[in-house]
């Protein structure tokens, strides 16, 4: 299968790209290094030119939600026409499992308006939904820093690591269009806060958790289980432990 991953540099694209390789499939990193810009629609036609598949796991510049949403419309918009006119079968989308319970975080909501593209454009599609990643536990501690303490809502999290989605984005890529949502989250349930605190612990970091139920997460108020995935989710195989004890 020739693969075109929309993203193919960063975190989870350059790991899809090489275990897609690993398994015998012609995929290729676009991305703005490559010379590609899918807001502008520089080089996407070349991009996607005889490929089978494209799976965009692109990722906003900014998370200033305005920003996100012109980011991801424009993007996927480009994608979507330019596929269809390439005759692409299966347009595979990377999205947030929480993104639809979660009204009050602008930049879920744009990728909330970018699924409602993808669903409604008429071409054989797949969009996987992933918890965190394990890698963006320092990301959450960023945006809930107020002082020296992070200050967080006690509720459950079911974090995941990069490795786990970009092999799940390949199971979806093997499988075919599902015209649906996969969910994916990873092997077990961490309080938010514990998950956070642990990741920042063992980075050497002093900043303190607090426990905050006003606390909001990304300018969501976070109540109970928004942020785990649904009963037929996929999970993945890598523990946190191993993966603090990995990294």
């Amino acid at each position: 299968m020739r693969i075109a991953v929309i993203g193919g540099s960063g975190r989870i694209g350059a790991r899809l790209v090489q275990i897609a390789r690993a398994a015998g499939h012609d995929a290729t990193a676009v991305s703005r290094r490559t010379g590609v810009d899918i807001v502008t629609g520089a080089g996407v036609d070349s991009a996607l030119a005889g490929a089978d598949a494209v799976v965009d796991v692109s990722r906003s510049p900014s998370m200033v939600p305005a920003d996100a949403l012109a980011f991801f419309t424009a993007g996927t918009r480009t994608l979507l026409a330019v596929g269809a006119a390439a005759g692409v079968a299966h347009h595979v989308t990377l999205s947030v499992v929480a993104a639809r319970r979660m009204p009050g975080a602008g930049f879920l909501q744009a990728k909330v308006a970018q699924e409602e593209l993808v669903r409604a454009s008429g071409r054989p599609f797949t969009i996987v939904a992933a918890t965190q990643f394990y890698e963006f536990a320092p990301g959450i501690a960023a945006s809930a820093t107020r002082g020296d303490e992070v200050r967080l809502p006690d509720v459950p999290d079911q974090p995941i690591a990069a490795d786990d989605v970009a092999a799940e984005l390949l199971r979806a890529l093997e499988a075919g269009p599902l015209d649906g949502t996969i969910e994916v989250g990873g092997p077990e349930v961490l309080r938010l806060p514990d998950f956070v605190g642990r990741a920042l612990e063992v980075a050497g970091d002093s900043r303190r958790i607090v426990v905050d139920p006003g606390a909001r997460y990304f300018g969501a108020l976070l109540t109970g289980n928004e942020l785990l995935p649904g009963p037929a989710a996929r999970h993945g195989a890598i523990r946190f432990a191993e993966w603090l004890a990995a990294h």
